[in-house]
């Protein structure tokens, strides 16, 4: 179908029900579209959408040959997409479809039937206007990489990169700590609690987790980067190129046996951060004991070969080491990967509970959730006792909502501290069966499968719930060897032992990590989806998903879930040949373009660049990253921006019949 061809128009005005007729005679409204310029036919239909309505529209366009069709209906958002189809599928171009929104800009928001049915004529009548000069668009195509990359491998990343790897694409797999599993390692047991055999009290979290850890190291389409971060990523959906760049460990992985006469001879001991300072490390170390990959690792912080001191000349852990592991001459080491699709699952931090000084979590019998999972773990720092100072604790109080829920503060719900504490309540009262437990809460939020059961046997086992006003007057005194919590409403509590139940805070990195792959983040600080609804997964970069506590605070059952859906978009791409490109972008006239450089600064999508043009630097749009947002042609002081099926000259014919004369003059 040529584009210069003489316009002949159908025009369509649904009723939606009563979302529009309510306000808007759709019958007036397609008799007043009968004489309008080049309109052919004009119907009016009570679910245009529907099927029957469709049908239609593809006759008429056989019938009267029609070479443009106008809807007006709902929002495009809504349905564009299904009528665009509609007109493709009897021979009409898609780009010379044109829709007109009379529901949510005009039946919904007016009352008066009369003047909402010349509201909505109007803009039927600039969509008939633009329409005329609609020319056929054809989509470029780009290539596809048949690869994905996941950044962070705890349980969502890895759950991720199993997926990906099962439907036979390669996966590259970027973790910033020395092993795989992230928070969900640290934890003792996962909730739902289910019996693993009768010596245990729960479900065991390295049970479940080490075996997709090995799992995931030891796929052939798994390539993991261990010590490692995303240093730069480009290119758009489809094609993207990473710069990966590993960190060194000064050990060699394919030497290293775990046979821990390295850590033995170590002189150094520090603070263990797996087990949150309650341990010492030596400065070469493994993580935790059945993790993965089972390799050692040097601190270099921490390490004296670096510094001053005696393993300076004479390492003592290269000495012992029989399989010559050790090499301090490693280096940093970058290296680029290219992929189709990208899966963002950095997971989150905790709240350091040193932040809210009221709870006094620096005395020793009182610690924070996190510390209470590794001081619980049978592999923990204290196989699994909760003596502290030595002393077998009588009364435990736990405080829920510390760090979330806060009138001035982190003013979202961590969601899965209720059942945290609930889970560690349950395991005081099995390790201790005589202990006095009890909680303070604002409101306990159950809403899991089996959680509000569990919660129910947590309180018949005889844990008392109290409630506390939210933000309400509540803090941890000294008290010789013990603590008093002082809640208003209550009376005082001696502790042996207080847990404040701390929230999940966003990553330290969120902000660079944004910068790097051009992800949004909400007003809390995570990572923000296209849409909560229609695209909770999506990022408003195309070929970039979200997985897991990177998005929001979610237990680990829903970052799993996510997971696998984040591994499906992503698959979705790079199992295909060719991407269709967007249509309705900007381009760039470089005969008119003077090079100063203002669509760059206003291009939040980073879709134009610089391009040497017969020696004069012009703007080039790479149509691959432009949404058609339309912020650069605005921000053009040349005018040689345009952008495609919303040129100059089409929204300007739809501002100039607005002044022509009434429906029906």
């Amino acid at each position: 179908m040529e584009g210069k061809e003489e316009p002949r128009i159908g025009v369509y005005i649904c009723e939606c029900g009563l979302n529009i007729a309510a306000t808007v005679d759709s019958e007036q409204v397609a008799k007043w579209a009968e004489d309008l310029p080049n309109v052919v036919v004009s119907k009016f239909y009570k679910y245009t959408c529907s099927e029957p309505g469709q049908v239609m529209i593809k006759d008429d366009i056989k019938e009267f040959g029609l070479n443009r069709v106008v809807v007006a209906s709902c929002s495009p958002r809504m349905h564009e997409p299904t009528f665009r189809n509609a007109v493709k599928e009897v021979g009409m171009n898609p780009a010379c479809f044109e829709m007109a929104n009379i529901r949510e800009h005009c039946s919904w928001i007016h009352k008066d039937k009369e003047k909402g049915t010349k509201k909505a004529f109007e803009l039927v009548k600039m969509a008939v206007a633009k329409a005329s000069l609609l020319t056929p668009l054809e989509p470029d195509e780009a290539d596809v990489t048949h690869s994905a990359l996941v950044v962070g491998g705890g349980v969502s990343g890895v759950q991720a990169a199993l997926d990906i790897a099962g439907r036979g694409y390669p996966v590259y797999l970027v973790e910033k700590e020395p092993t795989l599993g992230g928070n969900a390692a640290k934890l003792g047991k996962w909730f739902p609690l289910q019996q693993c055999a009768e010596t245990c009290l729960g479900s065991c979290a390295y049970c479940i987790l080490v075996p997709d850890l090995r799992d995931c190291i030891n796929d052939p389409n798994i390539k993991v980067f261990t010590s490692s971060e995303v240093e730069e990523v480009d290119g758009y959906v489809g094609n993207f190129k990473v710069k990966i760049r590993k960190k060194p460990t000064y050990v060699d992985p394919k030497r290293c046996v775990a046979c821990d006469l390295c850590a033995e001879v170590c002189p150094v001991s520090v603070k263990n951060e797996f087990n949150l300072g309650m341990d010492e490390r030596k400065a070469i170390y493994i993580p935790f004991k059945d993790a993965v990959p089972k390799t050692y690792t040097i601190d270099k912080e921490n390490c004296i070969h670096f510094s001053e001191g005696e393993c300076v000349e004479n390492p003592k852990c290269k000495e012992v080491c029989f399989w010559k592991a050790v090499d301090f001459d490693q280096e940093e080491e970058v290296e680029e990967v290219e992929v189709g699709a990208i899966v963002l699952a950095t997971g989150h931090d905790i709240l350091d509970a040193d932040e809210r000084p009221q709870f006094l979590h620096q005395h020793p019998r009182v610690i924070s959730t996190p510390e209470f999972e590794r001081l619980s773990c049978i592999v923990g720092p204290t196989k699994g006792s909760l003596d502290i100072d030595g002393k077998t604790p009588e009364k435990v109080v736990f405080i829920q909502c510390v760090g979330s829920r806060e009138k001035e503060g982190n003013a979202y719900c961590s969601r899965v501290c209720c059942m945290v504490t609930a889970k560690e309540a349950h395991t005081v009262k099995q390790k201790l069966p005589d202990a006095k437990i009890i909680v303070y809460h604002s409101d306990v939020r159950t809403f899991g499968k089996t959680h509000e059961e569990f919660f129910v046997k947590v309180k018949d086992e005889g844990v008392e719930y109290r409630r506390r006003e939210r933000d309400g007057d509540i803090h941890v005194e000294e008290k010789g060897d013990k603590v008093v919590v002082k809640c208003e409403g209550h009376p005082d509590e001696e502790a042996d032992l207080v847990v404040l139940a701390v929230g999940m805070i966003p990553r330290e990195d969120t902000l660079e990590m944004s910068r790097i792959l051009n992800v949004s983040r909400s007003g809390d600080g995570f990572f923000l989806e296209a849409h909560p609804k229609l695209r909770p997964i999506d990022t408003f970069t195309d070929g970039v998903f979200l997985a897991g506590s990177c998005q929001a605070p979610k237990d680990i059952p829903d970052s799993l879930a996510q997971a696998s859906g984040a591994a499906a978009r992503a698959c979705g791409i790079i199992s295909k040949e060719k991407l269709l490109l967007g249509e309705n972008v900007a381009f760039v006239d470089q005969d008119l373009c003077i090079g100063c450089e203002a669509c760059l600064e206003s291009c939040q999508f980073n879709a134009i660049s610089m391009v040497d043009k017969d020696g004069k630097m012009v703007a080039y749009v790479n149509e691959a990253l432009c949404k058609g947002c339309g912020t650069c042609i605005a921000s053009c002081k040349s005018g040689a921006i345009q952008q495609r099926g919303y040129n100059d000259e089409q929204l300007l014919k739809m501002i100039s019949v607005l002044a022509e004369s009434e429906p029906g003059g």
